[in-house]
């Protein structure tokens, strides 16, 4: 898809630290478990972390006019409307592929995440100046480096009769109104009490934080689901991470997940009316693949990313099942 660009794809999911095991039975047709977009690189076992460092927040662009320009630009949205909180947000700063002694077992995906804020966001990802903040470079992380690049998320939710619940946004959100989105937000810095980088706290401290943060990507999509549509969180599986994405207009990253409701799609329909953040959308759907097929064209270009790699997750399941007679027995 033209709109978004796949960063990282985790077709079979992964948890907070958790090590995937790869059963010998697999032909290697389904060998396709994990892939680097940018290196094309694939590894059979791995875990996801995360750190938090200042070497990944935003850099200051070198032009001096731009730069102030994200002061004005705030300003004058602030005065349109004076409810805008600045607050704090997680920032993209790429990924990591890590091995402890070289082999596959030790195989680990990390993100990278400095801090930044709605301010910056919306003064270099949302200014109409955004790709002034861009770096001439292929490599992602170099590209975006004097951006805000705020990570969101968005979950994939499928009901108990197998259906995508999708939302359309309410007309008076500041992005994308009208549009089909999957649920989704952001993970909060202040949810785990970080008001700051921690590169001067001691390595045990920042273990702990780097433990906090992981957890807190995961936390956040449930709190998102449960907000925006309805359902208990006990009705919801835990998420499985299964990708970044990126959109192509004003660069703006998601991280999504998959999560399985226990819920029906007439109860999520019922539920969708009384839930808390309702009115950032005005309809609820829940739909096959074929139908989120055509609903993916009206979708942000991070969510049309979101797509794909459920696509892609999809397939390595099937794949999964065929070339792995054992799992077949087990699931009948």
């Amino acid at each position: 898809m033209e709109n978004t660009k796949l960063l990282l794809s985790c077709p079979s999911g992964l948890t907070p630290s958790q090590v995937l095991y790869i059963p010998p039975l697999l032909s290697s047709s389904f060998f396709l478990l994990f892939i680097d977009h940018q290196f094309d690189l694939i590894c059979f076992w791995f875990k996801l972390s995360v750190i938090l460092d200042q070497s990944y927040d935003r850099i200051p662009h070198p032009d001096f006019e731009l730069e102030n320009s994200i002061d004005k630009i705030w300003d004058q949205r602030v005065q349109k409307n004076a409810s805008l909180y600045n607050g704090k947000k997680f920032r993209y700063g790429g990924y990591s592929l890590l091995r402890g002694d070289g082999s596959n077992e030790d195989s680990l995906v990390c993100l990278r995440l400095g801090l930044t804020d709605y301010r910056t966001f919306v003064g270099t990802n949302l200014s109409p100046s955004w790709e002034k903040f861009l770096a001439a470079s292929e490599d992602d992380v170099i590209k975006c480096q004097h951006t805000s690049s705020p990570l969101g998320n968005g979950a994939v939710v499928e009901t108990l009769d197998k259906r995508i619940v999708v939302l359309q946004r309410s007309q008076n959100v500041g992005e994308f109104p009208g549009h089909y989105v999957f649920p989704g937000g952001h993970p909060e810095p202040e949810e785990v009490a970080i008001a700051s980088d921690q590169s001067g706290e001691e390595l045990v401290d920042r273990e702990l934080i780097n433990n906090k943060v992981s957890i807190e990507m995961f936390d956040s999509i449930l709190r998102e689901v449960v907000e925006e549509i309805g359902v208990p969180r006990t009705s919801l599986f835990s998420p499985l991470f299964i990708g970044l994405s990126r959109r192509v207009l004003n660069v703006r990253p998601t991280a999504f997940f998959f999560i399985k409701c226990t819920l029906p799609s007439k109860d999520i329909q019922q539920l969708y009316s009384s839930a808390q953040d309702s009115y950032e959308s005005t309809l609820l759907y829940t739909v096959t693949m074929a139908d989120l097929e055509s609903m993916a064209l009206k979708m942000p270009g991070c969510h049309q990313g979101g797509f794909a790699l459920y696509k892609l997750m999809v397939e390595a399941s099937k794949s999964y099942v065929i070339n792995n007679p054992y799992q077949s027995r087990v699931s009948h």
